[in-house]
């Protein structure tokens, strides 16, 4: 398996499929790139470069106890895409790694990045601030670090329902993603998991959304009950200055089922435009 070195030793797993112009994938909290399986195959069967790693501390990679911060982890990113001397890339990230790419883009693409996806991505920000009141209150997100800390394998079997929205009124639920979903979240060290929510919930990412100048496609489900539409996508796409937003009626945070074909075929569509 593939492993790249960081500035600080840290061994970051990634995998590199197909050839053409690359795109890079950033995956959400508590995953993997696992949770990318489906569109790294598809997109390296439309003739696509596709890249996806596992950010420190998550999936494959190691588990250092420092780190655990977004700029980090945009410049782990950076490392990675700078080391396999990637150009004309496309950053596409979900939730934590829509943030991810966002704040890469920003401060380390430079000409190396052509165009900026993000699917129910973190930014601007999620808590609650004095600049900021609109955010959720800081106790939604101690309550996730206590669900870490007090026993997370019950957290993440817990959590995966309102992730793919079926616990709604006649969703078609899948075991099987749920319970993909507790074993990716399993795979992520304690430390990792417990920082990573001050990560994706108070970081600011406002500047780094006025600082991009590439095209950006923002999708976002209007049913997403982990980051809310109205707290994230709605303000992000005032922020930038070249900007698409993509708002999927029912559609949940998890990318699953009828939202994923449907999603594909966009960025798909963006990204060929």
């Amino acid at each position: 398996m593939p492993y790249f070195t960081t500035s600080d030793g840290t061994e970051i797993y990634f995998s590199d499929w197909g050839t053409g112009q690359p795109v890079v994938f950033s995956h959400g909290w508590p995953l993997s790139s696992d949770a990318w399986a489906l569109e790294r195959k598809t997109f390296a069967d439309a003739g696509y470069r596709v890249i996806a790693h596992d950010r420190r501390g998550h999936g494959r990679s190691s588990q250092p106890w420092q780190g655990n911060d977004m700029d980090t982890y945009a410049r782990d990113l950076a490392e990675l895409i700078e080391s396999l001397d990637l150009r004309d890339v496309i950053v596409i990230g979900h939730s934590t790694g829509g943030g991810e790419v966002v704040r890469y883009a920003a401060q380390h693409g430079g000409d190396r990045v052509a165009k900026v996806v993000t699917i129910g991505a973190v930014p601007p920000i999620m808590v609650a601030t004095e600049a900021y009141p609109d955010g959720l209150p800081i106790e939604v997100f101690d309550n996730i670090r206590a669900g870490v800390l007090n026993d997370r394998s019950a957290f993440y079997q817990d959590l995966a329902p309102s992730f793919f929205g079926f616990n709604r009124d006649g969703a078609v639920v899948s075991k099987g993603a749920q319970d993909d979903f507790w074993r990716q979240g399993m795979l992520a060290g304690i430390q990792a998991a417990y920082e990573c929510v001050a990560a994706f919930s108070a970081t600011d990412f406002t500047e780094d959304l006025k600082a991009l100048r590439v095209p950006v496609f923002i999708a976002h489900g209007d049913d997403d009950q982990i980051v809310p539409i109205a707290n994230a996508a709605l303000k992000s796409i005032e922020l930038v200055q070249n900007g698409t937003l993509k708002v999927y009626p029912g559609a949940p945070h998890g990318i699953f089922g009828a939202y994923q074909q449907e999603l594909i075929e966009d960025v798909l569509a963006f990204i060929r435009s």
